[in-house]
């Protein structure tokens, strides 16, 4: 009857068509403007047709629809908020074509169904679902909320207070979730899913199932009374605003669009999601998040390459156990990667080794994993005080104490026992990989492999090119730190490689700022405000003072015009009175343990104290604009020197290594990305109200000309 280069539709049995999304060259379906013009249409041939009886929809790929083309999607907010209603109403024109049809519909959802595609699986007006797909709406996970329908008919399927849970958490949800609240009709195992869709529609058309009133519950208004309307929406804005917060409006928008459509029909209902849908698009959050995960697309595809590339990682080694080295190897174990963890001691390998234990604990402990498993992944660590398998290693991560002259004499040591083709990676975070590959015989086989920690925890992983490192050298760490579940960043060899040497200038903004009289608690307040996990002095006390006061001699000797040792710092009588953090239980703040043992931060007068004799002039009171502008100027003037000396390969790149690697807010989407949305002439004109603090304020030549030149980072 139909064939197009997304979808296609077949006669079944003389009374009944199949509509199959099927998009040609690809992997999964995905609604662009080619598939949405076709749906368009199919609908209008199907509504014409005579002699049918019902229509069943279906997928030719493993998974269902996996929701709109984000690339093209995104591209739409560009355009007026006008142009996004109608853009976003036309497209609704053709779910409703479908919706109307003279005869009932069914879809059969057989994997992945996602934003878009769980939209047009509520368009029809029955669906049938395999045990092992999923259904959901994430898109406020782009700052945005769903545009084809999905706040109108979602709240009329299964109820306001489900539709809000579903849409808010933007969480997928598996086919007995779906069957409870009625989001599906029945789920089937997958083998029996066309044949129970099949049957379904059959039994419809005979008039079994009153498929008209199904429908006119989707197109009418919700039936919520006015007490428990209010009760509804307004306990629900009350606890969503509570916890997605003030800097991710998307969820609170969706709930506001469905109470506004409660008492409409669906067409009135369409117009308000439409008009709401345009407003959020419009935001700088969802520009920053979309951007994200633009970014995070590019990163996967740059491993996949990487994959292609490299030599497969089948078998690991660690060296040095401790909480670092049983942080690697419980992720490289619990990914599938069996893994040898040698230290000298056996003192070091039961530490690395209860560390992993307590990792897997808590695995089953929260139900996601079974004790079996758990035991088999324990198993393939192998604690070992000497080197006797060494020879079948495909890769060696070195992570003993952060001393060159131990790195070397270890690295050299494990070389000459590992095959010639083994891969060896430093997990250091400040000492040069081209310093450490002095020590060895094959350098074109060693980089940097820099873990964050808590390992189990922080998504990123720097994989650092040395000066010799071969291609072959990078993308097999990159694909072993793939398979470990780690998004991993490609960064040239430098002072503090990527991640450091951008967080260290903003912890220099920090430590001016004390000197001049700031308040570290005021400081900390405006910049979780700002959206960051934790002020600087909370994340200073976190990092470790040792550990911070380290790399800051590291970064100072590597960048002395901007990161050089001007003044005593708070930092420096910190360290100096060995208030080193959370990990001595006082730093800025004193630490004690909550009733769940975890380090409970407190006010100390002792700080205070010892920080006034850094504070020349005392204390001051600071606007919240100057605090932010002379904590994240730095920040970003950083990352784009990193970005012009090619330390990192792309704007998206240097952005997602903050977000992965030191919790930059999400909703700004990076420095560079927060650059762009303040505007680069913003960001000069401000930088140079500053010139007086010194040269980490100061704008490259490239800034100042993209901003004379109206030019973005994400532009170029």
């Amino acid at each position: 009857m139909y064939e197009g280069k997304s979808l296609r539709v077949t006669r079944l049995d003389g009374d009944i068509a199949e509509l199959c999304f099927d998009r040609k060259d690809e992997s999964v379906n995905k609604f662009d403007q080619q598939t949405v013009g076709e749906l368009g249409e199919v609908a209008a041939l199907l509504g014409k047709e005579s002699g049918l009886k019902g229509l069943v929809v279906t997928s030719a790929k493993d998974g269902f629809i996996v929701g709109a083309d984000i690339t093209e999607f995104g591209a739409n907010f560009s355009k007026s908020e006008e142009e996004i209603v109608d853009w976003a109403l036309q497209a609704n024109q053709i779910f409703n074509a479908i919706e109307d049809l003279p005869f009932p519909s069914v879809t059969a959802i057989n994997g992945i169904a996602l934003g878009g595609g769980f939209e047009m699986c509520m368009a029809t007006d029955y669906r049938v679902m395999a045990d092992n797909a999923q259904v959901g709406l994430p898109e406020v996970k782009l700052g945005i909320y769903p545009g084809f329908g999905g706040t109108v008919r979602l709240p009329r399927l299964i109820g306001a207070d489900n539709a809000i849970e579903w849409i808010a958490g933007g969480s997928p949800n598996k086919a007995q979730d779906a069957l409870k609240v009625r989001a599906v009709d029945a789920v089937v195992p997958s083998e029996k899913l066309m044949e129970a869709a099949l049957r379904l529609i059959k039994d419809a058309a005979a008039g079994e199932y009153d498929w008209k009133a199904r429908r006119a519950q989707k197109t009418g208004p919700l039936k919520l009374q006015g007490v428990e309307s209010m009760m509804v929406f307004e306990t629900a804005k009350a606890f969503i605003a509570g916890k997605a917060g003030k800097n991710y409006p998307a969820p609170l928008a969706a709930v506001s669009s469905i109470q506004k459509a409660a008492t409409k029909g669906r067409d009135e209902a369409l117009k308000i999601e439409a008009q709401g849908f345009a407003k959020i698009a419009k935001g700088t959050v969802a520009d920053a998040l979309i951007s994200l995960f633009l970014n995070d697309q590019l990163i996967k595809k740059k491993a996949k390459k990487a994959q292609k590339a490299g030599r497969p990682v089948k078998q690991g080694a660690v060296l040095g156990a401790g909480i670092m080295g049983g942080g690697i190897a419980y992720q490289s174990a619990v990914k599938g990667t069996p893994i040898i963890m040698k230290d000298i001691n056996d003192a070091a390998l039961e530490l690395g080794m209860n560390e992993a234990n307590k990792l897997l604990s808590k695995q089953v402990e929260r139900g996601k994993m079974n004790q079996e498993k758990a035991g088999k992944v324990l198993g393939s660590i192998r604690p070992t005080l000497n080197y006797g398998d060494f020879g079948g290693v495909d890769a060696v991560v070195e992570a003993v104490v952060e001393n060159p002259k131990v790195k070397k004499s270890v690295l050299s040591e494990v070389e000459s026992l590992v095959r010639e083709d083994t891969v060896i990676a430093s997990n250091t975070s400040s000492i040069s990989i081209d310093d450490l590959a002095t020590a060895m015989k094959r350098p074109q086989n060693f980089l940097g492999m820099h873990f964050f920690n808590p390992v189990h925890k922080m998504p990123l992983v720097e994989v650092i090119r040395g000066e010799k490192t071969s291609d072959e050298a990078v993308s097999t760490i990159v694909a072993y730190a793939t398979a470990m579940g780690k998004s991993a960043i490609v960064v040239n060899n430098c002072p503090g490689f990527l991640v450091n040497r951008i967080l260290f200038p903003y912890f220099g903004g920090f430590l001016a700022l004390v000197r001049d009289g700031a308040d570290f608690t005021q400081v900390d307040k405006v910049m979780e405000a700002f959206g960051w996990p934790m002020g600087p002095a909370y994340l200073q006390d976190v990092v470790g003072m040792d550990t911070s006061h380290h790399v800051g001699d590291v970064l100072a000797e590597g960048y002395p015009d901007r990161m050089g040792k001007e003044f005593r710092s708070a930092l420096d009588v910190m360290y100096e009175n060995e208030r080193y953090g959370q990990k001595n239980g006082k730093g800025f703040y004193r630490y004690e343990k909550d009733p769940k043992g975890r380090p409970k931060k407190t006010p100390d007068e002792a700080a205070y104290k010892l920080i006034a004799d850094v504070q020349p002039n005392g204390q001051k009171d600071f606007e919240e604009e100057e605090i932010i502008d002379r904590m994240m100027l730095p920040m970003i003037i950083e990352t784009a020197r990193c970005l012009e000396e090619n330390i990192v390969g792309t704007a998206q790149e240097a952005d997602m290594g903050l977000i992965l690697g030191i919790g930059f807010p999400p909703f700004r989407g990076g420095a560079l990305k927060y650059a762009d949305t303040v505007g680069l002439k913003a960001v000069v004109e401000k930088a140079d109200r500053y010139s007086a603090l010194g040269k980490l304020y100061e704008p490259t030549a490239t800034m100042r000309e993209m901003a004379a030149n109206g030019q973005t980072y994400y532009s170029k």
